[in-house]
């Protein structure tokens, strides 16, 4: 395949700035973080106006509610989004971090964490991934490429933009941030082949741009997953806990990756907790999908059928199951999880244990709700994303996991024998 020569400057002034910015101090990082957070204040109404001609043509385009909503940007948000810059700038530099031991040969071996290099990020509507991506890549030393989609193109242009400047003026170097204006597919396949240039790809969104990563990328790829998470009501649950947690988890934000697609509800309280949670869901318009023990207690379910077990809505659909105990209930998320994040409500221990432990996934809670599993809500300032792989990380991707180990051996005239 042959790559575009625009897509080929754009790799050769990353890879040169990422060759300076491995050895940059973090006091140079921390002000180039600080003039990109004042960059996007004092640039407002021009990105404003960028993300309103976006969302009109999304509008126009005929795209879900909820996914325009991921789209729109307002002043709250790019205040927002200056102040997780500056949360970055207050985290530890994970750079230079590690261990030392001396063998008994006499040589000193430091383990120690440097920046993983170029990382290009392949993503969908959501301009603040442009933020976050770069801010998160400038504090552990990496040179970023970001391809966001259609969608979002004139907001991530000025975006790009103005914090690229911002960093630029502070004295990062040239190309340390650049965006992939060209949003034709083809320009993103090439992108995937690009090794020479860049050392991982990170794609962020739904389940076909991460199967499309994963199958065509000749770069490494670190694996964001999608979200079919679940909540599992069981029988030792307090209902008001049950009926607030569940509804916060699916309707809070509904087009992310962390938010609920499956109740599991125990058969003991499911007459009584159904109806509950039932009707906070209809008064806000959420549509459940059933299956037929669903159905018999809420009348106005519709049926499930096996494809939406399954099923990433990111949208105000739930499927519901009543299941007969825990153990029919881990069976249902073990056949269906994509491993990202689950969760039961309960006042049972051992059963809460059991869940905690029996459950394969980024992120397991009991009795809280599955949209804190997020990089600023575990206290990690931003995320590029939450891995469900399970190499090189997992969970939210914050400034450690933008790093790999370098080992560093001091000798006086050792050798082999």
């Amino acid at each position: 395949m042959e790559i575009n020569k625009e897509l080929i400057m754009i790799g050769q002034r990353a890879k040169n700035a990422a060759r300076r910015l491995a050895f940059a101090g973090t006091e140079a990082k921390n002000n180039a973080l600080h003039a990109m957070s004042q960059a996007l204040l004092e640039h407002q109404a021009e990105i404003l106006k960028a993300n309103e001609l976006d969302v009109q043509a999304a509008e126009g385009k005929g795209l879900r509610k909820s996914l325009i909503n991921r789209l729109r940007l307002t002043t709250a948000t790019i205040q927002e989004m200056s102040k997780a810059i500056e949360e970055v700038i207050s985290l530890p530099d994970p750079v230079g971090g590690g261990e030392f031991w001396t063998r008994p040969n006499g040589l000193r071996i430091q383990k120690t964490r440097v920046p993983l290099g170029v990382v290009a990020m392949i993503y969908e509507a959501r301009p603040n991934v442009t933020v976050d991506a770069a801010a998160l890549c400038v504090k552990s030393g990496n040179a970023c490429v970001l391809r966001g989609g259609s969608e979002a193109i004139e907001s991530n242009k000025v975006l790009a933009r103005v914090i690229s400047e911002a960093a630029e003026k502070s004295g990062l170097p040239e190309g340390s941030i650049q965006l992939v204006a060209m949003t034709d597919r083809e320009y993103a396949l090439q992108l995937m082949r690009m090794n020479k240039y860049i050392d991982v790809i990170i794609p962020r969104g739904g389940a076909g741009l991460i199967q499309t990563v994963i199958e065509n990328s000749t770069v490494p790829v670190i694996e964001t997953g999608t979200g079919v998470c679940h909540a599992f009501v069981d029988k030792d649950a307090d209902l008001n806990k049950a009926v607030s947690i569940v509804f916060n988890a699916k309707t809070q934000k509904p087009g992310v990756c962390n938010a609920l697609e499956t109740l599991l509800v125990h058969e003991d309280i499911a007459e009584k907790y159904l109806p509950l949670i039932g009707k906070q869901f209809q008064d806000f318009g959420v549509e459940i999908r059933g299956c037929e023990k669903v159905r018999q207690i809420l009348e106005y379910s519709k049926q499930a059928v096996e494809e939406d077990w399954g099923t990433e809505y990111l949208d105000l659909i739930i499927s519901v199951k009543i299941v007969k105990d825990l153990d029919e209930a881990l069976d249902h998320i073990y056949q269906y999880s994509t491993k990202h994040s689950e969760t039961i409500i309960t006042e049972n221990y051992t059963t809460a244990q059991r869940f905690l432990h029996e459950i394969d996934a980024a992120a397991v809670y009991v009795n809280a709700s599955t949209r804190f599993t997020d990089g600023g809500r575990f206290g990690f300032g931003a995320e590029i994303g939450i891995s469900t792989q399970k190499l090189h990380s997992r969970g939210p991707m914050a400034l450690p996991e933008l790093t790999t180990i370098k080992y560093m051996i001091y000798g006086d005239g050792q050798i082999v024998t």
